[in-house]
């Protein structure tokens, strides 16, 4: 490894023994730029000044009150960096706490004393892995800007279902249906889909069937004729026929009248308008994507929107989730709009702290990604230095978890009980059933309920690049 690498690679040893981080310095310091710190204070500077690409923690650390102090550095770790890849060091009476590091990210984990050729190899993998990770997301961030997904920010598995979908159908004149909570970015969807279409060319006109009057509305989709009523002075052009030749998105379209329901269907049939007043069909070359944040199949049932016109619209549907089941994109997007509010006044190298990130991960996202951005604006604006707060933000540990219905709150703490049951009787299901006071078949059903495998091994197979 040339100086270069060694200068890119940092290392953090976090052990509260000074013996071991002294150890773990030598025998590291040939091949990566080693920090060290005692206790978790000092780790998590460290984390936010250098971001590391490794992190050896040790399981217990400093006052020792507690037997999974590192379990929790462990979590704001990887809080902070999804990728960071961490390796735990512990003690022979400590495996279930080892076993428990994996489940919550960590990379690896060795017991002292440690071999130090060994702890080498894994580390050097780990570093091949995230450097495959970061490679594989550069790489999906080109293909997004390439197919002009650049406004839509994602690599859950939903949201690259997502993608998938606008790519199929751009190049199609097919009408598309799109379902997503208010604030998901069911716009910037439309106008990926015409952007990406031989349409790109000509207009792509947004109108909101939920903002406009509905007496104002039909004039506005449609246009209208000099005269034909009050305060029509002059002809003007509605927004359909403003879209001819490109796209025309018809957003909370399940706010629409029946009567004007009728009259988008008969475009939809006959490619054709009339003018409000005029007697003229006019034809018209347009693609309708409509969005609603409404269920559309139970607005049918109450009998407030056509099924005929369902049908029409719903060609092809897609489904955007909400920013709270997005996993780790609530970060890359937080992580978006700060470089973004940065350049526009005119700052540089803002990032989150380790509590920030924690608690947008925790936060239900009421607004979803509208209201991500604003949060994000917001903290911009606020902060006093180049480091974003909770406070910055406007988030409380209390917000953040108080959005959660009850249900999520006592699946939580079932599921958190069974686990630490079953560590405590050592994976023995009948003893863990008999602490629980329930029976072995509920056991077994609330195992399968969760994907708990008590018997799962507590060292993995390892395998070297």
């Amino acid at each position: 490894m040339d100086n270069s690498e060694k200068k890119n690679n940092a290392i953090l040893v976090v052990d509260d023994e000074e013996g071991i981080r002294t150890q773990l310095k030598w025998a590291l310091a040939s091949e990566y730029r080693v920090l060290l710190a005692a206790d978790e204070e000092q780790a998590i500077q460290v984390l936010e000044n250098e971001n590391p690409n490794l992190v050896i923690l040790d399981i217990a650390l400093a006052t020792r009150t507690h037997n999974a102090d590192g379990l929790q550095l462990l979590q704001k770790i990887l809080a902070f960096n999804p990728k960071t890849k961490v390796v735990m060091i512990t003690g022979n009476e400590k495996r279930a706490l080892a076993l428990q590091s994996i489940e919550l990210g960590a990379y690896d984990f060795y017991q002292k004393p440690i071999n130090m050729e060994e702890l080498k190899i894994t580390l050097k993998r780990a570093l091949y892995i995230q450097k495959l990770e970061l490679e594989n997301e550069a790489l999906f961030l080109r293909l997004q800007e390439k197919q002009k997904f650049a406004d839509i920010i994602g690599s859950c598995p939903k949201m690259l279902e997502v993608f998938s979908i606008i790519k199929r159908i751009s190049s199609t004149d097919a009408t598309a249906l799109i379902y997503g909570e208010s604030g998901t970015g069911k716009e910037l969807v439309a106008r990926a889909i015409h952007f990406q279409s031989p349409r790109n060319k000509k207009p792509f006109v947004t109108i909101n069937c939920g903002a406009i009057p509905e007496n104002l509305l039909e004039s506005e989709l449609f246009g209208h004729e000099k005269g034909s009523f009050t305060g029509a002075h002059i002809q003007r052009k509605g927004k359909l026929e403003v879209a001819n030749g490109g796209t025309v998105f018809l957003d909370e379209i399940g706010e629409l009248s029946p009567a004007l329901q009728v009259k988008i269907l008969r475009f939809l049939q006959e490619k054709e308008i009339e003018r409000v007043g005029g007697r003229t069909p006019i034809q018209l070359d347009v693609r309708v994507i409509a969005a609603t944040n409404r269920d559309l199949n139970n607005e049918i049932e109450t009998g407030r929107f056509r099924s005929d016109l369902y049908y029409r619209l719903s060609v092809i549907t897609i489904n955007l989730p909400p920013l709270r089941e997005r996993g780790d994109d609530v970060i890359l997007l937080a992580n978006s709009f700060l470089h973004k509010f940065a350049r526009e006044y005119g700052k540089s190298n803002y990032r989150f702290d380790v509590e920030s990130l924690k608690l947008m991960q925790q936060y239900h996202w009421p607004g979803n990604v509208r209201e991500l951005e604003n949060k994000v604006k917001r903290a911009v604006i606020m902060a006093e230095g180049n480091i974003i707060t909770p406070e910055d933000l406007g988030l409380s540990i209390s917000e953040g978890t108080a959005k959660k219905s009850l249900r999520e709150l006592v699946t939580e703490l079932e599921k958190k009980t069974i686990a630490e049951a079953l560590q405590r009787n050592k994976g023995n299901i009948s003893q863990t059933a008999r602490e629980l006071k329930i029976t072995r078949t509920t056991l077994y059903d609330l195992l399968k309920k969760y994907n708990i495998k008590p018997k799962k091994m507590l060292f993995r197979e390892r395998t070297y690049v």
